[in-house]
């Protein structure tokens, strides 16, 4: 009796030590085994996860259109050391779903501080110039189309 009983430690021992090994990916790995037994697929496991759609937004497809390239141009900004800038951006996108005509005025101000903005890298200069005339132009557009700024106020 004593032999089977530290032959199961040794055993829970060991599995322990192996799950220690594999570390944060094990929780991902015993999903899938789990998902192995329910699906009828046996190479389910090996299989990239499939992404999900995104969630379907109330918003308008214009507004969606500013949202999309005020997060490019945020991250963008982020990621090459102007935070300050970025979160600003990200606080009017975000300020888009609750009151529209704040947040296209919010990203509208942010984006005449872009103007003066002087990275040293011609490229990355560049790709700034490139990103923020696209978010320009859809905030253009959705200001047009709600009648709160005449055309070529930005």
């Amino acid at each position: 009796m004593l032999d089977a009983l530290i032959g199961v430690v040794a055993g829970l021992l060991i599995l322990a030590g192996v799950l220690v090994i594999l570390g944060p990916q094990t929780m991902t790995m015993l999903r899938r085994i789990r998902g192995l037994r329910r699906s009828r697929n046996p190479f389910a496991a090996l299989q990239a996860p499939r992404k999900r759609d995104p969630a379907v937004s109330g918003l308008h497809p214009k507004t969606q259109r500013v949202l999309a390239s005020a997060t490019r141009l945020a991250t963008w900004l982020r990621a090459h050391g102007q935070d300050e800038i970025a979160r600003e951006l990200r606080s009017g996108a975000a300020r888009l779903a609750t009151d529209e005509a704040s947040g296209l005025y919010a990203i509208q101000t942010t984006l005449r501080r872009l103007r003066g903005l002087a990275l040293g890298d011609r490229n990355a200069e560049e790709r700034l110039k490139i990103l923020s005339s696209e978010l320009r132009k859809a905030v253009q557009d959705r200001f047009e189309q709600l009648e709160l700024l005449p055309f070529g106020h930005l």
